[in-house]
């Protein structure tokens, strides 16, 4: 089907639009030409025997006299069904199909729009609803393959018992709707010591990954009731860039993702790293003198030079150290500020979390030598206090390398010691700890987050879920995983023609090894086989994605069977102690 300027087929291309109705008259057909002795069935919970149509029972529910439901339907979409009585306007507004039943009964179809779910969820399923979380320790499970992961998400948490923010994808990964159907190609970023990515190379859409998880949720049959089982939404990696536009950008992306329960401020872009190792006192004091009236120099000097201990740890900053603190972090909290506010508006009294991300580094500084340490955070916590920042995360840089484990020279003791400290300073303000690009971090370096933390964490991880369904496919389909490894080759000698010494030694790395063999676990597919997935030609098109998530229904019951292990192993190391 045409959509906008580009042409896919919905149910094996999902995430991307924001509905699971996209043909109205296709899905209208289908309802009406159902026999009476069907909706009977749905409406008593009894057995069905219709191929046309399936009521997935977690999302079922009784409101107003009337039976509620989410259905799929034989062509892949998905309509909310209303059964009951003849009586005016629904909670979910006009529908869009109505079937006359017996006994002055009516059966009513209504749009997947994430409009309609998200008031579904408000009305009919509070429980079934992406939520705020605050507190409660959970995984960041980064859904790269979108509908493919959901199901096993939320099957491990059910089957152990823990939270999770299912639905997490960055401003790197996730396209703006408006993007993909205006037929628009992928913006190229470039990244020191990388090369280039594609936007929004998983495919989806902030709208769609939105759209497709929470209608994931609404599908599955585990105990929502359950605290563990309670989900969330993050629009992740909200980069917040210096220059003109940086702040209008940040601001549509999270007008794109307004049904989110959680959004990621990420503030490093403005973070001023060369402030904080000024060594000059009278230079690094100076920067005091960049704060906008004199009135709130006096107040900020005050506030921060009183003395105080914050989670146990000693916090007076001399006028030197209290400067270089306002240089590096200033411009990053004022843009926390801006946004926060924008947030606001867009909630009403709607609740949502908030994380501030300081974790992501200037391409000029090192990953060893950009830690957060403890001064640092107690400066934020305290700022952000002091603003009135309803932070309820926030994301040190704790010296964490994608593609690695754990590796600054002091190694695991110093880390475990600085983690503790750092998870009792945001504990005492009512925050939880974010540990984001967790994929490559062992069993080990794991259970060094949880007992520091006590099993009070925020882990995100996103690549590792997606190398799960390469393996996957390289174990059942391998000719598909060839081609898939030899276009990330292909990608890698690419960036490496351009200059990318990162993408070189990838290459050297893999035709170094003792026996070469394309895997999904080698150099070139763990850092490049992102690409492949989402990729799309100069018009827009997709080319790759709809034969993946097309693989038949015994493929994805097996990935799914392998996200379940994999979650539960984290969710066993970080959240046990």
């Amino acid at each position: 089907m045409r959509f906008g300027k580009i042409d896919f087929n919905p149910a094996h291309n999902p995430a991307i639009l924001d509905t699971a109705t996209w043909d109205e008259h296709a899905a209208a057909e289908i309802l009406i030409g159902l026999e009476p002795i069907v909706w009977d069935a749905i409406e008593t919970d009894a057995p069905l025997g219709s191929p046309q149509i399936t009521p997935y029972r977690g999302s079922a529910a009784r409101h107003g006299g009337s039976m509620f439901t989410l259905v799929g339907l034989a062509d892949g979409q998905q309509a909310f069904i209303e059964i009951g009585p003849d009586a005016g306007q629904s909670d979910l507004g006009a529908p869009f199909a109505t079937i006359p039943l017996t006994a002055g009964r009516q059966a009513r179809a209504y749009r997947t729009d994430a409009t309609i779910i998200d008031r579904y969820c408000r009305i009919i399923r509070p429980d079934k609803g992406p939520q705020p979380l605050g507190a409660i320790p959970r995984i960041g499970a980064g859904s790269r393959m979108s509908a493919a992961l959901f199901p096993g998400s939320y099957r491990a948490m059910d089957a152990c018992g823990f939270a999770a923010n299912t639905i997490q994808n960055s401003v790197r990964e996730l396209e703006l709707l408006e993007n993909i159907l205006a037929g628009r190609p992928p913006e190229a970023i470039y990244y020191p010591g990388f090369g280039t990515v594609d936007s929004g190379h998983t495919g989806s859409t902030f709208e769609g990954l939105w759209t497709y998880g929470v209608l994931a949720a609404l599908q599955s049959e585990g105990n929502a009731g359950r605290s563990s089982y309670r989900y969330g939404a993050d629009a992740d990696h909200i980069k917040v860039m210096p220059g003109a536009g940086g702040m209008a950008r940040a601001k549509h992306v999270i007008e794109c993702a307004r049904y989110y329960s959680f959004y990621t401020l990420d503030v490093s872009g403005v973070l001023d790293y060369a402030a904080l190792w000024v060594e000059s006192p009278a230079t690094a004091e100076a920067y005091l003198a960049t704060l906008p009236t004199a009135s709130e120099r006096r107040a900020v000097v005050a506030y921060h030079r009183q003395g105080r201990r914050v989670g146990g740890v000693d916090y007076r900053p001399d006028e030197a150290m209290l400067g270089r603190l306002v240089g590096k972090y200033w411009a990053s909290l004022a843009a926390a500020e801006e946004l926060t506010a924008f947030v606001r508006s867009l909630k009403g009294n709607r609740p949502f979390d908030l994380e501030f991300a300081i974790d992501e580094r200037s391409p000029d500084v090192g990953t060893c030598e950009s830690i957060t340490y403890d001064t640092e955070l107690a400066f934020v916590l305290l700022e952000s206090q002091r603003r009135g920042l309803p932070f309820t995360h926030v994301a040190p840089n704790f010296g964490v390398e994608k593609g690695v484990d754990y590796r600054c020279p002091a190694g695991l003791t110093e880390l475990e010691t600085r983690v503790r400290s750092q998870y009792r300073m945001a504990d005492e303000f009512g925050m939880l700890l974010d540990f984001h690009s967790g994929d490559d971090l062992s069993s080990t370096t794991r259970q060094v987050i949880g007992r520091a933390t006590q099993g009070r964490n925020h882990f995100k991880i996103a690549p590792q879920p997606q190398i799960i369904f390469a393996e996957t496919v390289h174990d059942l389909y391998p000719a598909l995983f060839r081609e898939w490894w030899t276009e990330s080759f292909a990608y890698a000698q690419r960036e490496a023609a351009s200059g990318s010494a990162f993408a070189a030694g990838c290459i050297r790395e893999y035709e170094t090894s003792a026996h070469p063999t394309p895997s999904p676990v080698d150099p070139i597919f763990h850092n490049f086989g992102f690409g492949f997935v989402g990729r799309r030609d100069s018009q827009g098109q997709y080319l790759n994605r709809e034969r993946l998530y097309g693989l038949p229904a015994a493929f994805h019951r097996e990935y799914q069977d392998r996200i379940v292990v994999y979650l539960c192993e984290l969710a066993q190391d970080l959240f046990s102690a």
